[in-house]
């Protein structure tokens, strides 16, 4: 009855999480039905499971969705964003539409930009890019997906998305774990999507099918944000907010936050806090953590925090109203924490449940030893939820003690355990019930039935090929 219990209040989150409901509402709902179908005291899961672990989540990753979601806001009200998709567009013109656009979202994404603002720029710059070189709108949505879901978002050295820092605490690792693996595998997902997306562009020149002006039926904005929160770091009801300013920066001027976020983050990782003693981290006023739960946090807020104040002084007078555009950003960052949090305190319900003990066993058993099972159950978890960052944070809470157990046991490298939780909680996470999909396609104005099957392609098998092959070598040679 319990495994029944944890099936339903699954069905339900998902169920209702795809109609618009708010997760807030619906992961303690869906927390209680498993606790009341398993016998187990409800209330007391409530405020005594659910609600430390979804605490605990917003107290080590707060910092991170405020301050990304901060620097996105600076960066777009002040015109960088716009500024540096401009400048990619220049440069490599109409005749390489897709490249442009691939480009232009891999440098927002892995300088630090949030998604959803990267989302509304690119949108309409690869629409008249695509206009221009005749390239069917279908293709717009998977060529913004290739430069902002996938490499950038999980397997960049170094990229300061919150799925990439998320298994930082339980591993002891930095934003920069297994940085060789990481350009394998990028150039991976980067070589397969850009193939892929040039065979449908010819495909579609040979069937005489160009650019059309008709655009989908856009989706109700409320539902659209409620499946938008749990899947990126910014709410998209933010992005409309604060001041834009119609002078753009210089290309130069707009891309140098990003270089800052780039370079601090690898200057804190692997220079500065190495070299320093936080032996006294240690003590119990400190929480008695270590030096490898908070540095790559650590790490990644100085580098945003760098970044905003670069990005601020380099562009100030572009910044009139400064206050209405940090508020804005602080705003966006609040309501998808929450959201992820209350996934992640369902999760923690559910993983204290004794029927859970069955799918563990169940995970754990998956031949192929640990690479294999954490990336089955990452992806697993990831799909029904829609989100990379829930789901990757459902597993490790429930499962990423064991695994650092078993890497320890058999001699893996935790850097090659955090890459592969990263990966695999970006892949079956664009599955159609994904919210940062759905927003994509919303926003280009192509339905799910044209589009969609594209964005499979570039942000599902190839995420899928890259992870084996980084399971593959890491199984092989190790993690390097």
């Amino acid at each position: 009855m319990g495994l029944i219990g944890i099936l339903l209040a699954l069905g339900v989150l998902i169920a209702l999480a795809y109609r618009g409901w708010s997760v807030l509402l619906l992961a303690p709902i869906a927390a209680l039905i498993a606790a009341a179908l398993s016998g187990q005291p409800m209330l007391a899961h409530w405020t005594q499971t659910f609600m430390p672990a979804a605490a605990d989540f917003v107290g080590q990753f707060f910092p991170l969705f405020l301050l990304g979601a901060v620097f996105g806001k600076v960066m777009e009200d002040s015109g960088s964003v716009r500024a540096i998709a401009d400048e990619l567009t220049r440069r490599l013109g109409a005749q390489r539409a897709i490249l442009a656009v691939v480009l232009a979202g891999a440098a927002l994404t892995y300088g630090g930009v949030s998604l959803f603002v990267a989302l509304f720029v690119l949108a309409p710059m690869a629409e008249a890019l695509f206009r221009r070189a005749d390239i069917p709108r279908r293709l717009m949505p998977p060529a913004i997906a290739l430069g902002t879901f996938t490499f950038t978002m999980m397997a960049m050295p170094g990229t300061p998305a919150i799925q990439n820092a998320i298994p930082m605490p339980f591993f002891g690792t930095t934003t920069f774990a297994a940085p060789g693996l990481g350009l394998i595998a990028s150039a991976i997902m980067l070589g397969f999507g850009m193939w892929w997306l040039r065979r449908a562009e010819a495909r579609a020149r040979a069937q005489g099918e160009g650019f059309t002006e008709i655009r989908a039926p856009e989706i109700d904005q409320a539902v659209l944000r409620e499946r938008a929160v749990t899947a990126r770091e910014f709410d998209p009801a933010e992005a409309t907010r604060g001041h834009q300013s119609p002078d753009l920066p210089s290309g130069l001027v707009a891309a140098l936050p990003l270089l800052v976020v780039i370079a601090v983050n690898l200057t804190m990782s692997l220079l500065v806090l190495p070299a320093l003693d936080l032996s006294w981290l240690a003590q119990p006023i400190w929480g008695e953590t270590s030096f490898g739960a908070v540095s790559g946090v650590w790490s990644v807020a100085v580098a945003l925090t760098a970044a905003i104040v670069v990005a601020i002084g380099l562009n100030y007078r572009r910044l009139p109203r400064l206050r209405a555009t940090l508020d804005a950003g602080a705003n966006a960052s609040v309501l998808p924490i929450f959201a992820v949090a209350s996934l992640v305190g369902f999760g923690a319900v559910v993983a204290a449940l004794p029927a859970f003990a069955l799918v563990r066993e169940w995970v754990l058993s998956i031949e192929g030893g640990p690479l294999v099972s954490l990336a089955v159950a990452t992806n697993i978890l990831a799909a029904l939820t829609g989100s990379a960052s829930g789901g990757l944070t459902i597993a490790l809470d429930a499962l990423g003690e064991t695994y650092l157990q078993l890497a320890q046991e058999t001699g893996i490298d935790p850097q090659l355990l955090h890459r592969v939780a990263v990966m695999s909680a970006g892949t079956l996470d664009s599955l159609p019930h994904s919210g940062a999909v759905v927003t994509l396609l919303s926003v280009c104005g192509v339905t799910p039935r044209a589009g969609y099957f594209n964005i499979a392609m570039v942000a599902i098998v190839g995420a899928l090929l890259a992870l084996v092959a980084v399971i593959v070598l890491g199984t092989f040679v190790g993690s390097f």
